[in-house]
């Protein structure tokens, strides 16, 4: 499947007729020869003369002389994002690869050096490479001397995700006449080997009264004065127009005194036709098949070389036919590997009964010896996937930190589970425990998809509102997908909505498995908070809100209830097999959370309640009557309606007993956790859902 990339040049290079680079020139050529149209190119400005690509190129606005890489590539991420571009190609910008690495973790960055990593920032140090090698998708070299360059000091060869493509040039059908011309293009620096050059053509000019030398470039930061009459020294031309120059040109000279990375002029000249006069540098040797190659880089060799080529008309055209018949470079191979790497592999939509593999981060309970085993969230969730036949991974997180001073072991751990297991989701259960870099290095190398799951209310009024709205919005532009267990409808955050879902508190058959109903009754309402959940305790000089509302039914019931209350009035909390004897012998239950009622807002009490049997009183504004009929659920405007509908109900035994067993059976319609995990692989992958989601369309 073919989505939307983008290729992004560098900030002081784009397409114009007089001011090109190989950069350039490579993402020209390719958008000519592609097959494909699903890219975008970002660069400093377009000519209007380059009428075919007026529908790709994105023009990045530069303000201001002193505009820099970093506000370029910002500008540029901002767009990626704006039109959901997925694939990325960045040329010889490794800082820009850094940046959106970064910035767009769930991008598929591909990478192309062109010049010598260890000249260019961010790709320069041992560090750089090796992160560059664990976050992109593919590292290409324009030659193997490039591809060596990259390796340099490094501990290892190479990785998998390295490639060669060279640059490429497009044949001409016949070889043009040729004058007695030889010809020089490039900056006109000693780099380039234009120093050598005009020394050399002087006396060669000298020497061949017939002949005459061309040159094509300028440098402002250097200057030679070579004049000849028959030596014309030109500036910038397009790159169409010295394609032209080198069809009709016998010789051309590239002698280069640095590494040159590739050597293109040495391509397209040799193309054309040119006898083309090499020096020994960097990847030159890769360009074509050449016979000319300069063993001492200097004004008397390169004499001699012209002079030999010139004296000996038939060698002359011998090599003239051969560099024109085999152009080793042509577009074919090369575009047809730079567009794999604009495939991204079609994602196929599994369906509920496709096996994926989940490894699932959460507190399963192993530190305090299964204590909540009944109210774990955690351990339904994950027993709702291995039902719809997935295979899960249960990695306890706060068992792992006990005792634990190492940093990043916990990443560490993670990733190597990954790296053996491969799996399809990483779920965060209740926790957002990964650091950022783990996260990116996670997404980017095993593309992997990554969601969170978090039971404690985001909402204001809540007491620890602002630390659980804080943790999961830890790296939300990581995260793929949020499961709460409030209505997003009512949260401010800066999550995206199309990310927030909500996620009802699951029940598991072989835990919530009571028939209360049918046990003989001691106590009418069952009310327990988790006061001291983490050590099992009552918490002493604390305060719980929902006391107030506690007291005030306690008074308003004058003594007609018999309460069954838990982590109150020196009543310790109660967990397991005793939680469940308290419920049990109890006919109906309260249902309040933290931070008073709010829509759908609720805790893993829900399920205990509801899922054993034991018929809830909710308060209105939680609207679970979204869900339920009046039949299965008692919804309640304030402590004076409750206590009046309580009496009610306790005093119709039979009816009891028949709203209670729907209000069973209609949770676990709606809320049974092989229906949760379908709804989470649902909104993560888009499989097709094999049930109705009663709370989200």
């Amino acid at each position: 499947m073919f989505i939307k990339s983008a290729i992004i040049l560098p900030l002081k290079e784009s397409f114009s007729d007089k001011d090109f680079g190989a950069v350039s020139i490579w993402v020209d050529y390719y958008l000519k020869y592609t097959k494909k149209n699903n890219d975008y190119v970002f660069c400093r400005k377009l000519p209007n003369n380059y009428k075919y690509l007026n529908n790709k190129v994105i023009p990045v606005t530069v303000k201001s002389k002193f505009y820099t890489n970093l506000q370029y590539i910002k500008n540029i991420s901002a767009e990626i994002n704006k039109r959901k571009i997925s694939i990325v190609e960045i040329h010889n910008r490794p800082e820009y690869a850094y940046y959106l690495i970064k910035n767009n973790p769930n991008l598929k960055i591909n990478l192309i050096f062109h010049n010598d990593p260890n000249t260019i920032r961010y790709s320069n140090k041992s560090d750089y490479k090796k992160f560059l090698l664990d976050n992109c998708n593919k590292i290409v070299f324009v030659s193997n001397w490039v591809k060596k360059r990259f390796f340099l000091n490094l501990n290892f060869e190479h990785k998998n995700n390295v490639e060669v493509i060279y640059n490429f040039i497009n044949p001409i059908k016949k070889l043009q006449k040729k004058k007695k011309i030889i010809v020089f293009s490039g900056k006109l620096n000693k780099s380039k080997g234009f120093g050598i050059f005009g020394s050399a053509i002087i006396k060669i000019l000298n020497k061949y009264t017939d002949w005459q030398a061309f040159v094509y470039g300028n440098e402002q930061r250097e200057s030679f004065n070579f004049i000849h009459p028959r030596l014309k020294i030109n500036n910038w031309i397009s790159h169409k127009n010295l394609l032209k120059i080198y069809e009709k040109s016998s010789i051309s000279v590239v002698n280069p005194t640095w590494e040159e990375p590739f050597g293109r002029t040495a391509l397209e000249s040799a193309s054309r036709g040119c006898a083309v006069i090499t020096s020994k540098s960097g990847g030159l040797s890769e360009t074509f098949n050449n016979n000319f190659v300069l063993k001492n880089n200097g004004k008397k060799e390169l004499v001699n070389a012209i002079s030999k080529l010139i004296d000996n008309k038939s060698l002359l055209n011998k090599i003239q036919k051969q560099n024109f018949n085999n152009v080793i470079h042509s577009p074919e191979k090369s575009v047809s590997a730079l567009d794999k790497l604009r495939i991204e592999k079609k994602i196929s939509i599994p369906s509920i009964n496709k096996y994926l593999k989940i490894l699932h981060i959460s507190n399963f309970g192993i530190k305090n010896d299964h204590r909540l085993f009944n109210l774990s969230i955690a351990k339904k969730i994950s027993n709702g996937f291995i039902r719809n036949g997935h295979d899960v991974i249960n990695f306890d997180y706060r068992n792992h930190n006990e005792g634990l001073i190492l940093k990043n072991s916990l990443d560490k751990k993670i990733t190597s589970i990954t790296n053996n297991y491969r799996p399809d989701l990483i779920l965060f259960g209740h926790n957002n425990s990964l650091s950022r870099t783990t996260i990116i290095s996670l997404k980017q190398k095993f593309r992997v998809k990554i969601a969170l799951w978090y039971e404690d209310h985001v909402m204001k009024g809540d007491p620890s509102y602002r630390r659980n709205l804080d943790l999961i919005e830890k790296n939300n532009d990581l995260i793929d997908n949020y499961f709460i267990t409030t209505s997003p409808d009512i949260i401010k955050t800066k999550i995206s909505k199309n990310k927030l879902n909500f996620l009802p508190i699951p029940v598991d058959p072989n835990i919530e498995n009571g028939k209360f109903y049918e046990i003989k009754k001691d106590k009418d309402l069952f009310f327990a908070l988790s006061h001291g959940v983490n050590f099992g305790k009552l918490k002493k000089n604390t305060f719980d809100e929902r006391s107030k509302f506690v007291d005030k039914l306690i008074a308003h019931s004058n003594n007609r209830i018999n309460f069954n209350i838990l982590g109150l009035y020196n009543e310790e909390p109660k967990w397991n097999y005793d939680f469940t004897k308290e419920l049990m012998i109890c006919k109906t239950a309260l249902n309040l959370s933290r931070g008073g009622p709010n829509k759908y807002a609720s805790s893993n009490r829900i399920a205990s309640l509801m899922g054993n049997g034991v018929l809830p009183f909710i308060h209105t504004k939680v609207m679970y009557q979204d869900f339920f009929d009046d039949d299965e659920i008692v919804i309640y405007n304030d402590h004076k309606d409750l206590i009046n509908k309580l009496i009610q109900i306790i005093e119709k035994p039979r009816e009891l007993k028949q709203r209670s067993i729907k209000s069973k059976k209609s949770y676990f319609n709606y809320f049974q956790n092989n229906i949760i995990a379908d709804f989470i692989l649902n909104r993560i992958f888009g499989m097709k859902k094999k049930y109705k989601y009663v709370w989200s369309k």
